[in-house]
């Protein structure tokens, strides 16, 4: 029997029915992956309990895909499920990368910096004001006390991301648990520098020393003029103590200056009455203070003022004091004029 010969090569066949399957599969991936609707960049948000469907119909709505079963299969292929969240969404975003986001629950971050030196007060005024949290910043009957019981020197200062919508009570349980960790980590030494005796003195005087300058190089330095001055009996006449007791904890003058009349406040904050240290840390302190005091300058000296270039001048004695504060008298009188 004769065999009919066709008259293509056996290469120009698999050429012929490979072209469709190619077409197909580029058509597939622009479809899912490169196609897209949006044309701006949105938040959307997932409720816990949303249903894939509830999801589709309003991404239609909103403009953010062109096909609920489109989407509904990709969503099938990563799990079956979305995930309860903020999401940002951007320009030119595919269904495919859309319903992966949703799907895998990769949600919108916001970045919260907390600086060291702010108060409790200062630090939930700052939580307040991010629009990327939610929840007030003040307690209500069942939540956590250890965050409800806050005390200044209890918060890490740092730089926390978490997902957009994060609770601010969250972030300050987050800021807490870290400042717990560096301290666990220190009080298994349990080595304090003369006279100090506890964590809590080491954050009080760590927290004076973080209100008196922003410069690392110096912290060591301005530890040991305090540290020097309470092991002679000396008091430590620190302004930001006062600031601390005439603001009501808030820590900040809000411009207003410091009077020589306020440094006679009754309160036990007040360092230029009360020898010894305050009862309790007076701001949030980074690792930078704490080390400086657990790891003091050696010095002799038992005062400092400000040099008008963001430091300060140092002195053994109270007569090379005087002259310095002098200088920084007239500085300031310089400064004031310009």
């Amino acid at each position: 029997m004769r065999i009919c010969k066709l008259p293509w090569s056996k290469g120009t066949i698999i050429k012929m029915l490979s072209a469709p399957i190619v077409a197909l599969v580029c058509l597939l991936l622009y479809v899912f992956c490169v196609r897209s609707v949006v044309d701006r960049s949105v938040v959307f948000t997932i409720s816990r309990g949303d249903s894939v469907t509830g999801v589709a119909n309003r991404l239609i709505k909103n403009g953010l895909i062109d096909s609920v079963q489109t989407f509904k299969m990709v969503i099938r292929a990563k799990g079956g499920t979305v995930q309860a969240g903020h999401y940002d969404i951007h320009r030119g975003a595919s269904v495919w990368r859309i319903a992966d986001m949703l799907a895998n629950g990769k949600v919108a971050q916001t970045t919260i910096l907390i600086p060291e030196g702010l108060t409790i007060k200062q630090i939930k005024n700052k939580l307040s004001q991010d629009k990327g949290l939610t929840g007030a910043v003040d307690c209500k009957a069942g939540d956590n006390r250890a965050v409800c019981n806050l005390k200044d020197g209890q918060i890490f200062p740092d730089t926390y991301t978490v997902a957009r919508g994060t609770p601010r009570l969250a972030v300050l349980e987050l800021a807490r648990k870290k400042m717990k960790s560096v301290e666990e980590k220190w009080t298994k030494t349990n080595l304090w520098p003369k006279p100090l005796k506890n964590w809590n003195e080491v954050i009080t005087l760590a927290s004076i020393v973080q209100k008196e300058t922003p410069l690392i190089r110096e912290m060591p330095v301005v530890a040991s003029v305090y540290l020097n001055r309470l092991n002679k009996g000396m008091r430590l006449q620190a302004d930001p103590t006062v600031v601390y007791a005439l603001t009501n904890k808030l820590g900040d003058m809000q411009g207003a200056p410091l009077l020589r009349n306020h440094l006679k406040i009754d309160s036990p904050y007040n360092t230029y009455k009360n020898k010894g240290l305050p009862p309790a840390p007076i701001a949030n302190v980074g690792l930078a203070a704490i080390g400086a005091v657990l790891n003091p300058a050696e010095t002799n000296y038992l005062f400092f003022v400000a040099d008008g270039r963001g430091g300060h001048r140092f002195a053994t004695d109270y007569e090379t004091h005087k002259k310095n504060h002098n200088d920084w008298r007239k500085i300031k009188k310089i400064k004031n004029k310009n």
